[in-house]
């Protein structure tokens, strides 16, 4: 008798083909590759719309669809009670005590699916899960579910909420833990500690090095008036949780120290509250064509990225494609040891670092194409999507072998 060919399924808290965000859009590239090798995929999800929407309404419709070639299946939240849950979580942003009792409080209200698992817990034998990311209920509940059969992608983050009693407990349960960083791994061994019969893996994301256009720097130079000025690029969603106003911050001081004709260039989602001193030297271009934002990673002299909340960078990733350097926040563990490693860019801990790196890059253009060929030869050798799906075939192989001899 024929072993049985199992499914795989993406739990997500949502999902969508332009649902932002990075966990969401490498879930997304994941499963399409996957489904393009041969593997029956689906996605099970809420029918919340996104990070950013009102997690007690139901934007989709309940029920199964395709989408952009994938079986999609969204089960419908509940009512929460948001002001509870914003009591605690203000608790966990700023890593005060929180009870356990306010833990389970906390993940209950943070959306209420109970359908979702009632599925899952019916249907696990037909099905390899993966969880992405840690925190959502989505994976704390359903990691348990069928933890033989589970496995997380954490993307992990050194805050208040992975700390927690019940995060833990999650984390020591699925069979596999996969993660895009040695860093990151390193925290989950501090904090979950050894478990036994768990394997953890350090895989990242699969990276796209071959695009259907050529990146062309000089064009987007001439677009938008850059010819003759060197610029920093910034790529994403313009948040306070992306350091977005430690950037301002730390440029301004920049400006105002050197009087640089320089300028810092957004790109992304969101709209950028650009104070009056430094709208001379700083322009927010807002969402772009992908040909633009390409364009304008080619032409960049850096690539900043000054958020700590990273386990991977996506951006980063593709600066390096585009061949150009990056200064990253050097709090940021994942980050830092990319650019060590990579030897792909600099990193900074306060301003007078940040504008010494800028200086540097700025003063040795060859020392910063050097470091752009660097960092695009690691996403090749080790986010290449042919790198990456290998090894996510690899663990599918292993526990389908697994489960098929435990029936």
């Amino acid at each position: 008798m024929s072993e049985k060919v199992l499914k795989i399924a993406f739990v997500m808290p949502w999902y969508g083909e332009k649902a932002p965000g990075g966990a969401e859009s490498e879930a997304r590239r994941t499963m399409k590759r996957l489904a393009t090798a041969g593997y029956e995929v689906e996605v099970l999800t809420t029918c919340i719309r996104d990070f950013h929407a009102n997690w007690s309404r139901n934007h989709y419709r309940a029920g199964v669809s395709e989408e952009g070639g994938l079986v999609v299946r969204r089960f419908p939240v509940k009512r929460r009670n948001k002001p509870l849950f914003d009591r605690i979580n203000f608790k966990f942003m700023q890593r005060q005590a929180v009870t356990a009792e306010e833990e389970v409080t906390w993940l209950d209200n943070l959306f209420i699916c109970p359908e979702l698992y009632h599925y899952m817990g019916a249907h696990a034998a037909d099905y390899i899960f993966f969880f992405i990311p840690y925190m959502f209920p989505s994976t704390v509940y359903g990691c348990q579910i069928a933890p033989e059969r589970s496995v997380v992608v954490p993307c992990l983050h050194d805050e208040g909420y992975l700390y927690s009693r019940m995060q833990k407990i999650a984390l020591a349960k699925p069979r596999v833990l996969l993660f895009h960083a040695r860093s990151e791994m390193r925290l989950a061994e501090l904090v979950v500690g050894d478990v036994s019969g768990q394997d953890r893996l350090v895989i990242g994301g699969g990276i796209e090095t071959v695009l259907d256009f050529v990146p062309d720097g000089g064009r987007f130079r001439e677009k938008y008036d850059l010819v003759d000025r060197p610029f920093v690029l910034y790529v994403g969603r313009k948040e306070e949780t992306k350091n977005v106003p430690l950037l301002l911050k730390h440029w301004q001081a920049y400006v105002e120290k050197t009087g640089s004709s320089a300028e810092l260039i957004f790109i992304g989602p969101d709209e950028l509250r650009i104070p009056d001193e430094l709208k001379g030297s700083v322009r927010d271009l807002g969402f772009v064509s992908l040909q633009d934002k390409w364009d304008g990673y080619a032409a960049a002299d850096v690539l900043c990225q000054p958020s700590v909340n990273e386990s991977f960078s996506i951006v980063m990733m593709e600066s390096w494609v585009a061949g150009t350097p990056v200064l990253v926040n050097g709090h940021c563990a994942v980050t830092r040891e990319f650019c060590v490693e990579a030897q792909g860019g600099l990193y900074f801990t306060n301003k007078e670092e940040f504008a010494g790196a800028l200086e540097y890059l700025w003063s040795r253009p060859e020392i910063g194409a050097q470091m752009g060929r660097n960092g695009r030869a690691f996403v090749e050798k080790h986010y290449h999507w042919d790198v990456v799906l290998a090894q996510y075939e690899a663990v599918i192989q292993r526990l389908q072998a697994e489960l098929g001899e435990s029936t």
